[in-house]
């Protein structure tokens, strides 16, 4: 089974209070999940890991084998894909996570798509945070 997901995270205040969101289609374009989560203080690119953690532990927990990621986020697509290396200590932790996760699947592919193009995950990362920080 493979997957389409589009995933976001953000903090407000970089670091401040952060939030993932997680958008899972079939290969078809049926949307099969959604998820968002509050995880506290963190900055933009914790949040941006963060996201793809929980995606593939949802996807895993579908049944998926192969993982067509979109993210808003070039920097980590590039981290993702071995084209920029990872200098921060704590991204690098979440990288291995990423890293030991990804070993589940046959098949990952991580592409950068326009902050347009990735509006319902983007959504819930919003309503995740403003849960908690009203």
């Amino acid at each position: 089974m493979k997957v389409i997901i589009y995933t976001d995270g953000g903090a407000r205040g970089n670091p401040g209070p952060a939030g993932i969101g997680v958008v899972i289609y079939d290969e078809k374009k049926v949307l099969l999940a959604t998820h968002k989560r509050y995880i506290g203080e963190a900055t933009n690119n914790q949040a941006e890991y963060q996201a793809v953690i929980l995606a593939l532990e949802k996807a895993l927990e579908l049944g998926a084998k192969r993982v067509d990621f979109k993210l808003d986020s070039e920097l980590v697509v590039k981290q993702l894909r071995g084209e920029y290396k990872v200098k921060n200590e704590q991204l690098a932790i979440l990288v291995q996570d990423v890293l030991q996760l990804s070993n589940k699947f046959l098949q990952i592919n991580y592409s950068h798509v326009p902050r347009e193009q990735n509006e319902l995950a983007d959504q819930l990362v919003n309503e995740a945070i403003d849960s908690h920080i009203k």
